[in-house]
């Protein structure tokens, strides 16, 4: 048989087509031609660097595949993109971070290859064709191949201290030492950012923002979203969510992008124990479990945690002075990238929060905890707006 005809003919037949017969023709082309199997990995790796190009990083592929296909596909996934981004000189920034974590999910859930060529060749077509179905979205750095910028100096010292707090405040029982701990964080994010831009000023070579994303899972996606726009303006950076996809892209200066992914983790983490601990104290109250209150509960979480995420970092750079104006042009650089990627955006409403006792526990959750927008902007309100 010609392998590459093989191949060939079962993409006419599958990936032109998304009925489960056409699907079934194609699988079953491949599963008669074993030599056609280093052909079907070679076009996979095709997709996959076109799929690069057209501004996807793996963590979104894995977010996506997970969210809509089967752990098969995960494996499957994990391999080809080890294979393809195996053979450049040099990955871009995040990419082998990004790659570590899709091994080791796909190592670690206990998900097999498929168990016979048939259900093999039927997992490769239908990652092949969700692959195919993907857009071209806003690149946040380059792809595998094009020129990479200046290597990312290691994390600094402040950034260590800052993991530090964080994960001590997620352990701790306590509440007030949570919040303690939280809020040091925040100062000191806030401080660094003020550091970066006054070493960033004087350097001859000029920074500009760049990007990141950052995934904004179900349930209740929107009021997680909320969250991380509350975090990353707070820390002099933009945050644009694209609800189709699952994430929300983050504009802003490197070290500024690091400590948001770091404190937004943070605080979902300790946003989901003071929700679960909230509704365990309402069931023993004779109420039942609901989603309205979940929901309030985060919302509210969200928008307080904003209001005292900014004012720390006001606190902060009104006592940088003469180094405000260092910091203003570097928010007007922010937001013009932002402008720049993301032209056109419409605003969103958190949907849903009409509960009062959740929108109450979430406050005082937010007050205890430790602080350290389809691209739609968030809007953020009380029950009932």
């Amino acid at each position: 048989m010609n392998p590459y005809a093989t191949v060939t003919r079962a993409f006419e037949a599958a990936l032109g087509n998304d009925s489960e017969d056409a699907l079934d023709t194609g699988a079953s082309l491949l599963a008669a031609d074993p030599s056609a199997d280093p052909e079907l990995d070679r076009r996979g790796r095709e997709f996959l660097t076109q799929t690069w190009r057209g501004g996807w990083q793996p963590a979104d592929l894995a977010r996506l595949v997970r969210r809509d296909l089967d752990g098969v596909h995960l494996v499957l996934l994990d391999r080809l993109a080890r294979e393809e981004t195996s053979g450049y000189e040099g990955l871009p920034h995040r990419w082998p971070e990004q790659l570590a974590e899709l091994q080791a999910e796909a190592a670690s859930a206990g998900f097999s290859p498929a168990p016979d060529r048939f259900s093999a060749a039927t997992a490769a077509l239908e990652l092949y064709r969700f692959l195919g179905t993907l857009p071209r979205i806003e690149p946040v750095g380059p792809a595998p191949g094009e020129k990479l910028p200046p290597p990312v100096a290691g994390e600094p010292k402040m950034l260590a201290r800052i993991r530090a707090l964080l994960a001590k405040a997620e352990a701790t029982p306590y509440p007030e030492e949570a919040e303690a701990l939280s809020a040091k964080a925040q100062e000191l994010m806030a401080r660094q950012g003020v550091d970066e831009a006054v070493l960033a000023a004087r350097r001859p070579a000029k920074d500009v923002p760049s990007a990141c994303r950052i995934g904004v899972d179900a349930p209740y996606e929107t009021a997680k979203a909320v969250l991380l726009d509350a975090v990353a303006r707070a820390n002099r950076c933009r945050a644009v969510w694209n609800s189709g996809y699952g994430f929300s892209t983050v504009v802003g200066f490197e070290s500024d992008l690091e400590a948001v992914e770091l404190l937004h983790t943070s605080l979902l983490v300790q946003a989901t124990t003071a929700m679960t601990r909230a509704e365990a104290a309402q069931r023993k109250g004779g109420r039942k479990r609901t989603k309205s209150f979940r929901q309030s509960f985060l919302a509210s979480y969200a928008h307080r945690i904003g209001d005292r995420l900014t004012a720390v970092s006001e606190q902060v750079a009104s006592e940088s002075g003469e180094f405000l104006p260092v910091l203003a042009a570097r928010e007007v650089a922010v937001q013009g990238r932002t402008d720049e990627l993301f032209p056109q955006t419409v605003s969103t409403r958190v949907r849903g929060v009409n509960d009062l006792a959740g929108w109450e526990e979430g406050a005082e959750a937010a007050d205890r905890a430790a602080l350290g927008p389809g691209r739609e902007r968030i809007e953020r309100g009380r029950p009932g707006r």
